[in-house]
């Protein structure tokens, strides 16, 4: 059975974070604009809220009325946030209804706040290793690794998603750490040989069950970053199955999801300590 990796990871970031927090003149306040309803989005929301107080972080969470949902509404709102001199760390929390440009309203924050790493110019910066906020999950992704010794130079990784919440973010920041990257998704034409073909194969699809046991290589290293309710399962994007032949994987739930959120408030004390 496959060694289970997430949880360690997350209470040894947010132990780091709580000392640091601890030593600065005054609580960093993060910022959450909340525009969805989604039950996933919503469960997010509270964690960090929750997170956020157990390390002596201040976190407001801006819940946006519906009819005020549109992009130029959106983006308003965040700018004023962005301005705001006591708001050191500002995310907007995703996804946002599809009739709501999403760039637009993203790029409303200024950078040195955006602790989720999704403006331009923080996306660039994973990719030419210039300085910016790294994007939370794709940089959970690599804090997992790195907390298990896993090494990732000269290793193949597969990244199953495109989004520049995680596969975008995440193919800069493991090509810069001398992996050979693929970036595959559910419109890959043979998907499974992708899969098979990786040593780290991380999976953020969207699609629970995108990965089955067929697709994976024995002991190899998979990173689920997967979460859907069906029913009254919480499940990821690769079948459970699979943890019967890989050599290690991140449980859904309690594997990914708390170390994005500890990743969030790092970047969200960097962010601080920076002004």
């Amino acid at each position: 059975m496959a060694t289970l990796l997430g949880q360690p990871v997350a209470d040894a970031i947010l132990a780091r974070v709580r000392e640091g927090v601890a030593a600065l003149a005054r609580p960093p306040h993060l910022v959450v604009v909340a525009a969805t309803d989604t039950a996933a989005s919503r469960a997010y929301v509270s964690r960090k809220a929750a997170a956020a107080e157990t390390v002596g972080m201040r976190c407001t969470v801006d819940d946006v009325p519906a009819r005020e949902r549109t992009t130029d509404a959106l983006a308003a709102r965040v700018a004023a946030w962005s301005v705001d001199p006591t708001v050191d760390a500002l995310i907007v929390q995703l996804p946002l209804a599809r009739d709501i440009d999403a760039h637009m309203v993203l790029e409303a924050v200024d950078s040195a706040k955006d602790v989720d790493g999704l403006t331009a110019e923080n996306l660039a910066a994973a990719y030419l290793g210039t300085s910016g906020h790294r994007a939370a999950t794709a940089a959970a992704c690599v804090a997992i690794l790195d907390y298990y010794s896993i090494s990732i130079a000269g290793k193949r990784a597969t990244i199953v998603g495109r989004s520049r919440l995680v596969g975008l973010p995440l193919a800069g920041m493991l090509m810069r750490r001398d992996a050979t990257v693929t970036i595959a998704h559910t419109k890959t034409a043979d998907l499974g040989a992708a899969c098979r073909d990786a040593e780290i194969l991380v999976v953020a699809s969207g699609h629970p069950g995108t990965v089955t046991l067929d697709m994976v290589t024995p002991g190899a290293i998979v990173i689920d970053v997967g979460w859907a309710r069906i029913g009254d399962r919480v499940v990821g994007d690769v079948a459970p199955d699979a943890a019967t032949i890989v050599g290690a994987i991140t449980p859904v739930p309690g594997g990914v999801g708390p170390v994005t959120v500890a990743m969030l408030l790092a970047n969200t004390f960097d962010a601080a300590r920076a002004r």
